[in-house]
Order: structure tokens, then C-alpha cells, then sequence
């Protein structure tokens, strides 16, 4: 989906050069590369429910493709859930996860019919209040911190002891315990998360025995397990070095899955909430250099900055970079690309060895579908970049860039300054 053609970056069929007549910075996906992930989950995971973990990429079209491949969802919030539904995921197939929901959302969330995710004794109180008033019961799981430590940056470690998500699952029985007593919520299943980008499986298999442990004590206490939720986290290849696919994650989890569910009276159904392995590698973004400065090192300065691509600068997080005009150039000098923000920390490459780099070349930076405009903003007054989707031959704008006015958003001036 990604090729040079000429030695120039094409996007399918499509060339940048032609895309980048819209103006840059710019996110540019493949659709093809999308659906060939959707349909390499579904084929490893036939009997599993997936719900694609909206906070990775929430732009509608890219959710209306997921969903029409048979996905559900995982929301953490209200805006979240506004856009699944929009995009077309059943709420019965529509997971409201998070750690400090609102009275707002579990209200929205109990009246949209989704499954809940509980977080903490004093969100299962007020989701039960709700559901009392609302006149409906729902299910819910319990998030469990099963106190696992992937291999992976410690901003999204989110199983371990320390952690500010779950319950301890040494205390999940005690919770299971009031959700019974509690009217108008039905405890059905076991929730966990243990991070994002892990290439190590082996954390998985020792979650997923953690949450047959916890249904093991639930079933003693009369609980029908429902479904056995295992989050999402299954890392991509950002480096070249290699990661593992779905069909490797299956081939490590699904034996244990059956192999312990055997030992249930229940019957649960595997739940897992991709995000990043499914939108991740199906996005560049492209940003064009505005200078070329030497200094102690070679500075490349493009029009995209980490208002438009966080993850390098919050989590020191490594993207491939190529001169998408010169793709069959040979590689000359080291160059380290920045942006355009007033921050050191404005870094989205640093040290890479590519062709001689020159004002007005274009820069791809490949992986960064997911947690890429997702996590943008307007820093430093500049607007958002538009987003295109790619789709054989043809390319459609997504998201239109935003303009100047903008910038005001919902700004109101008082009457004190209108003159």
C-alpha cells in the first residue's frame, strides 16, 4: 500500500505529490491497508468479540469503515460514545470503559444501552442509581488491575499495582459481591487492561489466566460469566525490527482460552479491544520542509510540529521517516526533523540518515494512524491539518483543515470588550 513509484511515495495508487496539492502537514490513510488489518483480526479471532478502542483514531469515516466490518466498540467517554454511535456501532456491542466517568456519561451510556466497564465501588453506587431511575438494568464488568508489568513506556502501563485503573484483583470478589445486592446492574463479566504497545505476548497469557482466576471465584459465588475481556495493546512495528500480527497473538491465547474455559461452568466469549494494531500502520503523515539548518547536527525544520504528532515527544516514541520526493535517493547525512513549535522538545525524528534533504522537500512519517491527530491540538495558534482518506486510485478529504476562525472556537468576548 505503500511503494515508491519513480521515486516518489505512493499511497496505494495515488502520489503524494498529488495530495500534497491540498497543502501540508497532512494525515494520508490507506483504506486498503485498514481493511486488510480488520480482516486479519477477523480471521484470527472468528469467535471473539472485537471492539475497536475508539481513542485511537476517532474520525468517522475511518469508524464507519471499522464498524462495518462486524466490530463493536470500547469508549472512555461521552464524546467517545456520541461518535461510535454515529459511525454506526451498536450500543449492545459497545463497551463504556474508564476510570472517572461523570454522572453524564454512565446516564448517557445507561440510555444508549451499552455494557459498562466499572472502575471503582463508588461508580458501580452511582451506575446503579442511575439504572434505578432510568428504569433499565445493565450489564457491567469489573476492571481488575491483575498487577502485570508489560514491557513497554511507563505512560501506558496501565495493569500494574500503581496503577490509577481497576480494582486489585486480590478485591474483586468483595465488588462482584455488592454488584449482586445492587438493584438494575448485572455483573457479567471480567475486565482488563494491561497497556499499549506490547510485542512481548507473553503478559497477555499471564493476564488472561488472571481474569479465569477471578471467574473461577465468581462462578463459586453464582456469577454466569458472560465474557472474559482481555483490553487491547498488542504493539506494531515502528522500527523495521518487527511485531507480532493477530494471528500470532491468537496462537498464544486462544489455546489457554480454551483450555480454561473448559474448566468453567460457564461458557464466556473472548472480548478484546484493538485500537492501535488495527489504524497504527495505515497512516503517514506528510509535512513539507520549510529549512535546512547546520548547526552542531543537521536540523531539517517541516510544518508539522507535536501539535499534529504527540508521540515522539511524549513518550520519546520512534517513527520511520522518508524523503517522499526522493524515495531512490541515496541516504547522505544524518538529519534530525523538527517542527515548527516553540518548544526543544519539538523533535519528530532525530539522527536519520536519509538523501540530501532541501527547502520544499516532503517528509513522510509512516505509522501514525493511531494516537496521531487523535491527540493533536492548537498550540502555539496553529490550526489542525486535514486529513484524506486513500482508496485505490482515488482520494477523499476526511477532514478539511481548519482555518483561522477556528482558532476562536467557542471563545465568547464579554460585552466589556466588544468596542
Amino acid at each position: 500500500m505503500f511503494r515508491s513509484v519513480d521515486g516518489i511515495l505512493h499511497i496505494e495508487n495515488v502520489s503524494v505529490l498529488e495530495i500534497a496539492k491540498l497543502g501540508t502537514p497532512i494525515y494520508i490513510t490507506s483504506k486498503a491497508k485498514l481493511e486488510e488489518n480488520l480482516k486479519a483480526y477477523r480471521k484470527a479471532f472468528p469467535n471473539a468479540r472485537l471492539l475497536y478502542a475508539v481513542k485511537a483514531n476517532n474520525n468517522i469515516s475511518i469508524m464507519k469503515i471499522i464498524s462495518r466490518y462486524g466490530f463493536g466498540a470500547d469508549v472512555f467517554s461521552d464524546g467517545e460514545l456520541y461518535l461510535a454511535l454515529l459511525a454506526g456501532f451498536k450500543p449492545e456491542t459497545i463497551l463504556f470503559n474508564g476510570n472517572s466517568k461523570s454522572e453524564k456519561e454512565i446516564r448517557m451510556g445507561v440510555r444508549a444501552g451499552t455494557y459498562f466497564s466499572v472502575d471503582s465501588i463508588d461508580e458501580l453506587n452511582t451506575l446503579s442509581e442511575i439504572a434505578v431511575e432510568e428504569g433499565v438494568e445493565v450489564k457491567i464488568a469489573f476492571r481488575i488491575n491483575p498487577d502485570i508489568s508489560p514491557e513497554t513506556h511507563p505512560k501506558i502501563a496501565t495493569g500494574l499495582r500503581t496503577s490509577k485503573f481497576g480494582i486489585p484483583w486480590e478485591q474483586v470478589s468483595d465488588a462482584y459481591r455488592l454488584a449482586i445486592d445492587l438493584p438494575n446492574v448485572i455483573p457479567v463479566g471480567v475486565h482488563c487492561h494491561i497497556g499499549s504497545q506490547i510485542t512481548d505476548l507473553s503478559p497477555f497469557v499471564e493476564a488472561l489466566n488472571r481474569l479465569f482466576d477471578v471467574a473461577e471465584i465468581l462462578e463459586d459465588k453464582g456469577v454466569e460469566i458472560e465474557f472474559l475481556d482481555l483490553g487491547g495493546g498488542l504493539g506494531i512495528d515502528y522500527t523495521g525490527e518487527g511485531a507480532p500480527t493477530p494471528e500470532d497473538f491468537a496462537s498464544k491465547i486462544l489455546p489457554v482460552f480454551r483450555q480454561r474455559s473448559s474448566e468453567l461452568s460457564s461458557k464466556p466469549e473472548l472480548w478484546l479491544e484493538p485500537g492501535r494494531s488495527i489504524v497504527g500502520n495505515t497512516t503517514v503523515l506528510l509535512t513539507r520542509v520549510n529549512a535546512v539548518k547546520k548547526t552542531h547536527k543537521n536540523f531539517v525544520a517541516v510544518d508539522a510540529g507535536f501539535n499534529l504528532l504527540l508521540r515522539p515527544a511524549m513518550y520519546n516514541a520512534y517513527h520511520r521517516v522518508v524523503v517522499a520526493n526522493k524515495m531512490d535517493g541515496e541516504a547522505e547525512e544524518v538529519y534530525t526533523i523538527v517542527g515548527p513549535i516553540c518548544e526543544s522538545g519539538d523533535v519528530l525524528a532525530e539522527d536519520r540518515k536519509l538523501p540530501r534533504v532541501e527547502r520544499g522537500d516532503l517528509i513522510a512519517i509512516f505509522d501514525t494512524g493511531a494516537y496521531g491527530f487523535v491527540m493533536s491540538s492548537q498550540y502555539n495558534g496553529r490550526p489542525r491539518c486535514a486529513e484524506v482518506l486513500v482508496d485505490k486510485d482515488r482520494y477523499y478529504v476526511i477532514r478539511e483543515a481548519e482555518s483561522y476562525p477556528d482558532l476562536l472556537g467557542k471563545q465568547v468576548l464579554p460585552e466589556s470588550l466588544l468596542s
